[in-house]
């Protein structure tokens, strides 16, 4: 019994400290894109220091999805994806900033991460 539950919590531990192989895809390259977005916000949403920390790991997890987005689609199912991707990356921003920050974060978007064209 005593062999079984060391074993199970090695497993635990193993599965708890794991990372998603999706999110350490270039890991580097979106470390640095995050930082330079989150340096641009920043200017203008005058962000804590524990706010800054918080908006750049939020960006870091959605850089690769959107990446994901414009390699793998097309056209107007390209744009939806990704403005579907921007609404939720807005919802969980919501929970980083102040009320007056989200407002101003929603407009500098639209400017700083446009959406994209669709090709006709």
């Amino acid at each position: 019994m005593k062999k079984f539950i060391t074993i199970l919590t090695l497993l635990i531990g193993f599965t708890a400290f794991s990372q998603d192989p999706f999110l350490q895809k270039d890991s580097d390259n979106y470390e640095i894109r995050a930082d330079a977005l989150t340096e641009t916000y920043n200017a203008e949403l005058a962000l804590t220091s524990k706010q800054e920390l918080l908006f750049k790991k939020k960006i870091e997890e959605f850089l690769p999805r959107y990446d994901d987005i414009r390699e793998s689609h097309e056209g107007r199912e390209k744009l939806n994806r990704i403005l579907s991707l921007g609404e939720e990356e807005s919802a969980e921003m919501r929970n980083i900033l102040t009320k007056p920050q989200f407002q101003l974060y929603v407009k500098l978007k639209e400017r700083i991460q446009p959406l994209g064209e669709v090709d006709k």
